[in-house]
């Protein structure tokens, strides 16, 4: 794929998008680290001279027409703020995605200036599966970024950059069907989040560990499966490890359990055993009478979890475990929290995890989504670690084997 660097930018129009979707608590940001990937990606083109204008999603806005999906749906209206803040220069920000007040701001941008259109996913052919739907709101994004372009600049048509690594798995209009109009680059995260991802596809360096936690073993069955004969040693914790320890014919109580993927874990614990792969399963729980961030908790062995208590972490001889299968690794790959970590009394077993990840002397990677908001939570440096990916999904996918739809169009000759 071809970067920004491969392109003159300046008094060129420059349609971003850009993977903005954090977490809100009303109005507020209650996590900004994917905004704050994005900054160098659109400091770099505005410094360069570019009219950049931002595209972005932010949750999943439900309704028929875009009316509905805007009185109910998230607005981006506060990332723009926070957006101007971190870059410290304006942010223009328009109240729709393709209408009038894009229109407008997008014909006034001179060069260096930025503006963000409002949630592109408030446009029901964002997400639409019809192929016209998308590929007509892809059209009106095009014509839109061409109203802003310098009648004196060296280029006829205005850019596509795709830095929203976190939206590449996705077949949606903004990041499929738009870069197909225009010509089009990928940016500095989207290739820095690859470069990484294939270097833990290729060939990495040994030991080879994956960490894997979170909630439902559905969700990451498909990473299993392709790295298992890349793989040394496999780590499961989490929400997902009480399926493991019921295919083993455990008690798990009243913890978090796939039942119908029992069977697909019992064929994986084989095949893993076939490769040589060393599982590695918790060796005791922190287990609550119920969930909430008060709950009464004991540290029970893993092979016995009460049948009237849910497991919330894992417990004090699995921290430690995990740290020495940690101790000797030179790549890791990290995906899920290994306990509810959003409630402090059951967030020791993720930060232990963390901090042993951040000690390993080679190549270490966050894999986005809720791993990465822990890292940020708990308190640990970013630098600690070689890698924070900002696409949990997309990450995940591009290691199961799958076409992220997303990188297909970026790669493509127009």
């Amino acid at each position: 794929m071809r970067g920004i660097d491969d392109e003159e930018v300046r008094g060129r129009a420059v349609l971003l998008r850009a993977d903005l979707n954090v977490p809100l608590d009303g109005t507020r940001i209650t996590d900004d680290g994917r905004i704050r990937a994005s900054l160098p990606t659109i400091s770099k083109l505005a410094d360069r001279g570019a009219r950049v204008i931002v595209c972005a999603h932010l949750g999943r806005p439900s309704g028929a027409s875009y009316a509905e999906r805007a009185a109910g749906g998230p607005s981006l209206e506060p990332v723009a703020r926070h957006l101007a803040r971190l870059l410290d220069r304006p942010v223009s920000f328009a109240s729709d995605v393709a209408g009038r007040s894009a229109s407008e701001i997008a014909r006034d941008l001179q060069d260096g200036d930025i503006a963000l259109l409002e949630n592109v996913r408030f446009e029901p052919a964002e997400t639409s599966k019809d192929d016209q739907e998308r590929a007509a709101l892809a059209g009106r994004l095009a014509s839109l970024a061409a109203g802003a372009m310098s009648d004196g600049g060296a280029h006829s048509e205005p850019l596509y950059v795709g830095d929203g690594f976190g939206a590449v798995h996705r077949k949606h209009a903004s990041v499929y069907d738009l870069p197909r109009l225009l010509p089009h680059v990928a940016g500095d995260l989207v290739l820095a989040e690859v470069e990484v991802l294939r270097r833990l596809t290729g060939d990495p360096a040994r030991p080879y560990v994956l960490v894997l936690g979170g909630a439902k073993p559905s969700d990451k069955l498909g990473v299993i499966g392709s790295l298992l004969g890349k793989v040394d040693r496999l780590l499961i914790g989490g929400g997902m490890s009480y399926t493991f320890l019921a295919a083993q014919g455990y008690e798990v109580g009243r913890s978090l359990l796939e039942a119908a993927q029992i069977p697909h874990v019992s064929r994986l614990l084989d095949e893993a055993a076939g490769n040589g792969v060393e599982i590695v399963l918790p060796l005791d729980i922190v287990a609550a009478t119920h969930f909430a961030p008060g709950a009464d908790h004991d540290v029970v062995p893993a092979t016995a979890i009460p049948a009237d208590r849910e497991g919330v972490d894992i417990g004090p001889q699995t921290r430690t475990l995990f740290a020495e299968k940690l101790a000797d690794a030179k790549t890791v790959f990290w995906n899920g929290p290994l306990g509810v970590f959003e409630f402090p009394a059951f967030a020791a077993g993720t930060l232990a995890v963390a901090k042993a990840i951040s000690a390993v002397n080679g190549l270490t990677v966050v894999g986005g989504g809720d791993s990465a908001a822990a890292v940020r939570s708990l308190g640990l440096s970013e630098d600690a670690f070689g890698h924070i990916s900002t696409g949990g999904g997309a990450s995940l996918e591009y290691l199961e084997g799958a076409t992220l739809p997303g990188l297909t169009a970026l790669e493509e000759d127009r």
